[in-house]
């Protein structure tokens, strides 16, 4: 047994012994409802009550080992059958039945259901009025596959049930393993700019320290600015102070999470750590969704990255296109030609199509004819989620 599997055989063990008490409770109901006028017994004669006993004590145990109530009940029947004597107290049968329906496979349920259609036949033959043995047996028979079905019926519901609650444990395991990908994307995304940023502007202040220490000293600002920023989006991708709430660890308020408008602070922080960057947004950043535009600002981030990474010297460019139903994001940059930047050592590109795919997009990444590096990517909005905020 899988140890996952312990607990919930332990709450399936403990259920069946708390529903004895209910189970006690039915028999002694059907006991004392089936001994009516004409079966008290007679003084001396203790068999008839004995025979009610045996035919309705094993229903206390009928959910915790329901073949084997039902065939001791079909064995008490029997005896009473030998003994010719009638009890309403057979209405027991059709309880075990149902519950071996509920409980049991298909194969012990067919063969429990026909012992129990033997025994009626047999009851039929020896008890029925003259001349009224088909009705007794029809009727006998219905009454049979009437707990049969019921029993099925149960079992069948059962079974849906625990299959929604099945599809219902994926669902949320989906949802979480894919909530841990987008968080791992986002812890990517952030770092790796971040701390790009953050060694070249300290590269900068090492070089300029004693020709200019004002430069060097606005580096070591412009540093410690992007650290905050950078604890501030962490905090906020691992769910803490989302839409401006403070955040519980701290009290500090954030700010929503990045998008269009905030591709200017970007390329500001960009060209401060040594990449000239020239930055075109065309058509309405309104009419894109906050999570659209969290993804264009991620993949404008992280194309930056790897230029500042791979590209020292180089310059860039990036040109973003908006419209109701699409937007196209193009990040070039004209650096030497070398290796796939984030592909070879990282999951940069790797975080970069899992983005694009979640909108149906495609993603472009490779090395320019003349030199340089381009990341082309087009994310399929679609008019019907213009304006909407789905972050």
């Amino acid at each position: 047994m899988k140890q996952g599997d312990r607990p919930v055989a332990c709450l399936a063990a403990s259920t069946r012994w708390l529903s004895m008490p209910a189970d006690a409770l039915l028999a002694a109901v059907i006991f004392l409802a089936t001994l009516g006028p004409g079966q008290v017994p007679a003084p001396g004669e203790p068999g008839p009550l004995l025979l009610q006993v045996a035919l309705v004590a094993p229903l206390v145990w009928r959910r915790r080992a329901p073949l084997t109530v039902f065939y001791a009940i079909t064995a008490a029947a029997a005896v009473q059958w030998v003994a010719g004597v009638q009890l309403p107290a057979d209405v027991a049968l059709l309880v075990a039945l149902c519950t071996v329906g509920a409980r049991c496979t298909g194969r012990q349920t067919l063969v429990a259901g026909l012992t129990l259609e033997a025994g009626a036949l047999l009851a039929a033959a020896r008890w029925a009025p003259p001349g009224q043995f088909p009705f007794t047996a029809a009727a006998l028979t219905a009454m049979a596959a009437a707990a049969l079905a019921t029993g099925l019926w149960t079992r069948a519901r059962r079974a849906y049930v625990t299959s929604l609650e099945h599809d219902r444990e994926q669902r949320a395991r989906l949802a979480v393993a894919e909530e841990r990908a987008r968080m791992t994307r986002d812890m990517h995304d952030i770092v790796t700019h971040n701390l790009s940023v953050m060694v070249a502007l300290a590269d900068s202040a090492a070089y300029v320290r004693h020709g200019a220490p004002e430069q060097a000293a606005a580096a070591v600002e412009q540093i410690a600015a992007t650290g905050r920023q950078a604890l501030d989006d962490m905090r906020r991708s691992l769910g803490a102070g989302e839409h401006g709430e403070p955040c519980r660890q701290t009290g500090a308020r954030l700010r929503p999470a990045p998008g269009i408008a905030q591709l200017g602070s970007l390329i500001d922080r960009t060209r401060a750590a040594g990449l000239p960057t020239r930055l075109e947004v065309t058509g309405d950043p309104a009419a894109i969704p906050a999570a659209a535009q969290l993804t264009v600002y991620r993949l404008v981030q992280e194309a930056l990255t790897n230029a500042l990474r791979h590209a020292p010297g180089a310059a860039a460019e990036v040109r973003v296109r908006l419209t109701p139903r699409r937007a196209a994001v193009e990040v070039v940059d004209d650096g030497r030609p070398g290796p796939a930047p984030g592909e070879a050592h990282g999951r940069g590109l790797v975080g970069m199509r899992e983005r694009v795919a979640a909108y149906g997009g495609t993603l472009h990444a490779g090395p320019l004819p003349g030199g340089g590096w381009r990341v082309a990517a087009g994310l399929d909005i679609g008019g019907d989620m213009a304006g909407k905020d789905t972050a």
